[in-house]
């Protein structure tokens, strides 16, 4: 699966749903650049932001990012729901909002784009690949299948079904997960099922949700379906109907038009589209929904599934269970999933497949190593060094007179010599210190903040004079989640703070500053 996923194979529509209008029009951008390597060569983008106070939650916030979209799309002649209904396209959207906390400080090395963080791998001419356009590519080898459809995955998971991808429709709304037999008991609780959201599968072929629950509470809530044959994990990402699209719009058209309301898909939609009513209140009810607030919102839900026709509501979608899921979305994530690509055995095999990484060199890009000893299975992509040593590392548009790391992650980090304890991880750096770039302390991690440095009574009113480079560090078994709002390992300002400080940033022009600053510093090397 991982050989065919790419941009040949990808939706006809492609809409990105980001945190501000800056980071829309980036993407806008970036995406409609990468027609013919990431998305197809005639790929519709629209790049949306979600501009709802207090955050919409994954089911409206899905809804006013299509609207949105299909605003977007008229400007440029297309009526989307129309060519949608017609099942003349497959559309996806992809959700990138989120300040990234647990992901700290990688994305405030980005200006607050999140999706926008870099792998450790290079594509043509040695450009870097985003989280984003990784998931973006992957999940393409769906939309074969999906005409007609609107696709909704997560921006920070890229996962590798262990079964074939195409597949019929034959549900309004179908979701991704990992099935298997209806476990026992015991088996249950090995598993740790009652950790997860679930999807069950009854053998008339519909579905149903359940969160969190034990093996006999779940097969009580789930006695509508009859006899369950299988269950397994939600991966949470889910294709609807464009009859399930305009009826949800329509429902939900009063709290879209005013912006006000907070839903999620799981309980507020699948799980009352799909359990009965005293299931749906018992579940709400551990969440802290109130009784009548649980049934009421259920009616409302049972009114609107009333107005489908046409084929059976709810589906699972089989990515095998086998099925290989790497998440980028943690710092801790970051560094073992992509570490993967050192290793042996198959999953690392089809990771580097899907990453384009060749064997058994597992040098690509435009590269220049010169005497670098490189061992361990590290993989380098798109760099310049004189030499040193590395030994089951990852570098990506690496520029140094030399390195020395074992089990680091290092990306786009210009200097004269890079010298880094095990298991750093060093990304958007630049150095002119003529010692180098020295981490004397295993396991750290530091990063580069450009921020705009403005004049005037206020940051709104001022235009942007200078960038301040400010250094953030942290630790790979640091959850930025929870120092957050604290200033950590010496930093002289909080993930908080570098995240306020971006609020208004111009991603594509600060990349170009970064460019600049990397290129500045390599000129003064000898290579």
């Amino acid at each position: 699966n991982a050989a065919m996923m790419t941009h040949q194979n990808g939706f006809d529509v492609v809409i990105v749903c980001t945190n501000t209008e800056n980071m829309a029009s980036y993407w806008q951008t970036r995406l409609e650049k990468g027609r013919g390597v990431v998305i197809p060569e005639n790929a519709m983008v629209l790049s949306v932001n979600e501009d709802w106070p207090g955050g919409a939650g994954n089911g409206l916030g899905t809804l006013y990012a299509w609207k949105k979209a299909c605003a977007l799309a008229a400007t440029m002649g297309t009526d989307l729901p129309k060519i949608l209904a017609a099942k003349e396209v497959s559309c996806a959207m992809f959700h990138t909002a989120g300040k990234g906390t647990r992901l700290a400080p990688l994305p405030g090395s980005e200006n607050n784009n999140k999706p926008g963080v870099k792998l450790p791998v290079t594509v043509a001419e040695g450009q870097p690949v985003s989280i984003l356009e990784s998931v973006i590519q992957q999940t393409g080898i769906y939309a074969a299948s999906r005409k007609g459809r609107l696709s909704v995955f997560w921006g920070d998971q890229v996962f590798i079904p262990s079964v074939a991808p195409e597949y019929t429709p034959l549900h309004h709304i179908d979701i991704l997960c990992t099935l298997g037999p209806m476990p026992s008991a015991e088996a249950w609780q090995e598993k740790g099922l009652d950790k997860y959201g679930l999807i069950a599968v009854g053998t008339s072929g519909e579905s149903a949700q359940v969160e969190k629950v034990s093996h006999e509470t779940a097969q009580r809530l789930l006695s509508s379906l009859g006899e369950v044959s299988s269950v397994g994990a939600s991966l949470g990402s889910f294709s609807v109907s464009a009859q399930v699209v305009e009826l949800l719009n329509d429902e939900f058209g009063a709290e879209l038009a005013a912006k006000k309301g907070k839903l999620d898909t799981d309980p507020g939609l699948w799980m009352p589209l799909t359990l009965d009513q005293g299931a749906y209140v018992e579940l709400m009810g551990q969440k802290g929904t109130s009784a009548a607030e649980a049934s009421s919102h259920w009616t409302r839900m049972s009114s609107l599934k009333a107005k489908l026709k046409g084929s059976p509501l709810f589906g699972a979608v089989d990515v095998g269970d086998k099925a290989y899921w790497w998440d980028y979305g943690q710092l801790e994530l970051y560094r073992s999933n992509n570490l993967k690509l050192i290793e042996e055995g198959h999953e690392a095999a089809t990771m580097r497949s899907f990453f384009k990484i060749q064997e058994p060199a597992r040098v690509s890009g435009p590269c220049a190593i010169g005497n670098l000893e490189v061992t361990g299975g590290s993989c380098i992509s798109s760099c310049r060094i004189g030499g040193g040593s590395v030994a089951g590392s990852l570098l990506s548009r690496v520029v140094a007179e030399e390195v020395q790391c074992e089990g680091a992650i290092l990306v786009n980090v210009t200097a004269k010599r890079v010298i880094v304890a095990p298991g750093c991880i060093v990304y958007n750096v630049t150095s002119t210190d003529p010692e180098g770039l020295i981490l004397k302390e295993p396991g750290s991690v530091l990063t580069t903040a450009l921020l705009e440095v403005v004049q005037g009574p206020s940051k709104e009113a001022a235009a942007p004079v200078d960038v301040k480079e400010v250094a953030m560090r942290s630790t790979t078994t640091t959850d930025g989640g929870i120092f957050w709002k604290e200033k950590i390992q010496g930093n002289e300002m909080s993930f908080e703070e570098v995240y306020e400080a971006n609020a208004s940033a111009d991603v594509g022009a600060m990349e170009v500053v970064a460019a600049k600053l990397h290129s500045g510093a390599a000129s003064m090397l000898s290579l």
